[in-house]
């Protein structure tokens, strides 16, 4: 399959990057600093772009079966970074018939079916208080998602952290089961299963230990 994965350089899309070309796919990694990408592979090409530049991204969706965005907040902010980047990519794969998206955010994202413990709630009025702008526009670039008509998959993570790709996580939402964090490795894993299983197709599931 050609996946292009926007946010390839950061800890969780490299690890997408890794695991889709260990999985055989030809992946196209859209990123500003190419050198941030410190791997070679045959299967690989590197695309240098701005996710704000819609040209840029309308360009490297050519040719591609699905796409992948593990984009989150930069340092500093970029003011409407999530809601811009969404709406270019939402409209590039429209104007090239593309249907598969599965993109990522965070798991302050609150869907209807959750039921969070009293530490989820915690995090979130944290959040709130000290990232507010960035959650909102977080909110805003899944709000655009939901309301298109891809095939889409919004992965909701927890806290992520470097550690082994086990495998090993549970998919649903948030509760008393779910927990506060997951590694990248396996964050990187349940998008690459989602991108071929569609078993959460239109929804936002909690991805977590």
């Amino acid at each position: 399959m050609n996946i292009i994965i926007f946010g390839a350089s950061g800890g969780t899309g490299r690890e997408v990057v890794k695991q889709a070309l260990e999985a055989g796919h030809m992946v196209t990694a859209f990123v500003r600093t190419p050198s941030k990408i410190n791997m070679q592979h045959p299967n690989l090409r590197v695309v240098q772009g701005d996710v704000m530049d819609a040209p840029a991204i309308d360009q490297a969706v050519t040719g591609q079966d699905a796409v992948i965005s593990t984009l989150g907040p930069t340092r500093p902010p970029v003011p409407r970074m999530m809601e811009t980047a969404a709406r270019n990519i939402i409209a590039a794969m429209n104007k090239h018939g593309l249907r598969r998206l599965i993109a990522t955010t965070g798991a302050g994202v609150r869907q209807p079916e959750d039921q969070p413990k009293l530490v989820d709630t915690l995090i979130g009025v944290l959040l709130s208080l000290m990232a507010g702008e960035v959650v909102r526009d977080s909110a805003e670039g899944v709000r655009l998602i939901q309301s298109s008509d891809l095939d889409w998959t919004i992965a909701r993570f927890p806290r992520l952290m470097d550690g082994p790709h086990t495998g090993k996580y549970r998919a649903g939402y948030v509760s008393k089961e779910s927990s506060t964090q997951l590694s990248r490795a396996d964050a990187a894993d349940f998008v690459l299963k989602e991108l071929t299983e569609n078993d959460w197709l239109r929804k936002l599931p909690l991805v977590s230990y």
